[in-house]
């Protein structure tokens, strides 16, 4: 839950060997990857080398996933970034950074990201490190033009992909030594742990033997749903119980009537369901067959990479960093985006061809081990800090 800002809250001490890390998000009103990237950096923190603090200017209490925060927080209502208001909330983050001893600022999103930058000038500074984690696609034209003149005040900006990490350098002017790729992490703990497949079968009805390709985005034209659909037709010709299933939110009202319209012309109310969003996600990997990603635009998808570990093949639009993660032929197969029929084809081959979707399943597997855990995710993150940190401290040293 979020707090009153002028709460005292647990002061840094000098000499103490713990950092305090400020993480700044603009909201906190959907599940999605930035947002659980955020909290699940903050639990897997080393708790004797790091203390973290949240601020979000905004927060939905009813989503599950923001009801138990993992630290302090703290909810700063912003609604314009220019006005009296913002004025306050500015003056308010930057008596918590001076009086709380913060020593990295850690931003998330584009508000958040040009806020850090402004905010976190004081003396002494906190190192400045922004989280980069799309190719742009949210960004007005004055985002576009801040995020290039305000490019050297970040310390370290981290990319979830080589693709955002080329992006963010050519777009933003960044130099590229400050620019470094911090691909997401899976919990192979929670995925092996997870159960529960058969009785969803249950639950939403579907038959036994129905063969299920699944995906996992909010109903967005950016998530590609529309191109999912026409996928769906084209494999229920050949397989006509084939199960398309869609766990997502509805972020995008009149993108989702489209989807509803889209369903019923072509057919395919018994192929497509739609069982919205849940914290389950993992029973419902384990339940399905194949994984299907048909982004239009993407960083790097944490619910591919959630169902590489969990053992299913897996087929990818060739956009952002989905073939970092899957190698194509390989570890799944990799499609060129809007292209239904292609995808279809790479679908109806796992579906029917089982052994070439154990061995593409066993190396998505393999490769989630090897390069996508949290393990590596917060030891590299770490990594980084404590070299900030050094760097702060001896540019300190120097100006006493």
């Amino acid at each position: 839950m979020g707090e009153d800002m002028g709460e005292k809250g647990n002061r840094f001490m000098p000499g103490k060997k713990s950092a305090h890390v400020l993480f700044l998000i603009d909201q906190l009103c959907v599940a999605g990857g930035a947002e659980r990237a955020i909290l699940q950096t903050i639990r897997l923190l080393p708790k004797d080398r790091f203390r973290s603090t949240l601020i979000t200017f905004k927060l939905d209490e009813k989503i599950e996933l923001f009801r138990s925060l993992p630290c302090q927080s703290y909810v700063l209502p912003l609604r314009r970034t220019y006005d009296w208001n913002s004025l306050r909330v500015a003056q308010k983050i930057r008596r918590f950074i001076r009086g709380e001893g913060v020593d990295i600022v850690h931003t998330f999103h584009e508000t958040s990201d040009l806020w850090g930058g402004l905010v976190s000038r004081v003396k002494d500074a906190p190192a400045l490190v922004s989280s980069r984690r799309d190719m742009g696609i949210l960004r007005t034209t004055k985002h576009r033009v801040a995020y290039r003149l305000m490019r050297s005040s970040f310390d370290l900006v981290l990319t979830v992909s080589d693709e955002v990490r080329r992006y963010c350098i050519e777009a933003d002017g960044l130099a590229p030594h400050k620019v470094a790729t911090l691909y997401n992490g899976v919990e192979l703990e929670y995925l092996t742990r997870s159960n529960g497949g058969r009785s969803l079968r249950e639950q939403f009805g579907f038959e036994s033997s129905a063969p299920v390709v699944l995906t996992v985005a909010n109903i967005s034209k950016v998530k590609g749903i529309d191109v999912l659909i026409k996928v769906a037709a084209r494999v229920a010709h050949e397989i006509p119980d084939v199960l398309f299933v869609i766990v997502g939110a509805n972020v995008d009202g009149e993108y989702f009537k489209t989807i509803e319209v889209q369903i019923v012309e072509l057919g395919m109310q018994r192929n497509v369901r739609l069982v919205g969003q849940t914290e389950n996600v993992a029973s419902f990997l384990k339940m399905a067959d194949v994984f299907f990603l048909p982004s239009r635009s993407e960083g790097f998808s944490n619910a591919l990479i959630e169902a590489m570990g969990c053992g299913l093949p897996c087929v990818a639009t060739d956009v952002g960093g989905n073939s970092e993660a899957i190698r194509d032929g390989v570890s799944g197969f990799i499609v060129e985006n809007e292209n239904a029929e292609s995808a279809a084809d790479r679908i109806l081959k796992l579906l029917r061809e089982p052994g070439l979707a154990r061995t593409m399943a066993a190396a998505g597997k393999c490769t989630v081990s090897e390069r996508f855990t949290t393990k590596i995710m917060i030891d590299q993150l770490t990594g980084h800090y404590n070299h900030l940190l050094a760097a702060r401290a001896k540019k300190n040293a120097a100006a006493t």
